[in-house]
């Protein structure tokens, strides 16, 4: 029977990679990193849609392998990537070339990271929690009520009231709330945006009509 690679904690990614490489090898999922979807032409094809259908329910497999090949904590940040192709990518750019030296580094990473409105909340808040599960993982200790305030105060300029307003609420939040409510924020600041646009919209059709 064929043996599963280990589990990934963050680091010595250049051990673990070729065991996982072998494991889906031999289970015919590598070319799931490199190969695209069929496509369909126009038309009814059956053969044509079932063998997109088989193609992605062997990528949806190879894809699972991978994350199932991380750590919970790991397994949390990366689950959204939607391709294996993708989240293989990822890892590779991410761990690659960090696995020596990188104490120092990422520390320094989070001590000068600090989130920017030109780029979306959750990026950013899921680049930050990556950072900090590096910094676990080299042996340092953050407990929830630092990682809590730490995101509080690296938010963005735009964000000062929710910023202040959960400044006072750290302590009784853990890591999972506070992503939430970001989630929240973010997307009431794309409704109000939206609804921003369609006002000014009617307005300009008014005016010119």
């Amino acid at each position: 029977m064929l043996k599963k690679p280990g589990i990934f904690s963050g680091v010595k990614f250049k051990s673990w990679q070729p065991k996982m490489m072998f494991y889906l090898t031999n289970l015919n999922f590598m070319r799931f990193f490199t190969e695209s979807p069929p496509t369909l032409e126009e038309g009814v094809d059956v053969q044509a849609m079932s063998a997109l259908d088989a193609w992605k329910h062997s990528e949806y497999f190879c894809r699972n392998y991978v994350l199932i090949g991380l750590v919970d904590e790991l397994y949390n940040v990366y689950f959204r990537i939607p391709s294996a192709k993708e989240l293989w990518d990822t890892l590779e750019r991410k761990y690659k070339t960090e696995d020596t030296g990188t104490k120092k580094h990422n520390v320094t990473r989070f001590l000068d990271f600090k989130m920017i409105d030109s780029k979306t909340l959750m990026s950013q808040v899921q680049d930050l929690q990556i950072l900090i599960c590096d910094i676990i993982f080299e042996g340092m200790t953050f407990n929830e009520t630092f990682q809590v305030a730490a995101m509080i105060e690296k938010l963005p300029p735009s964000s000062v009231d929710f910023k202040n307003y959960h400044k006072h609420k750290r302590k009784e939040m853990t890591v999972e709330d506070l992503v939430f409510r970001v989630r929240i924020e973010e997307d009431n600041r794309v409704a109000l945006k939206g609804t921003k646009v369609e006002v000014s919209a009617k307005a300009n059709m008014v005016e010119h009509g």
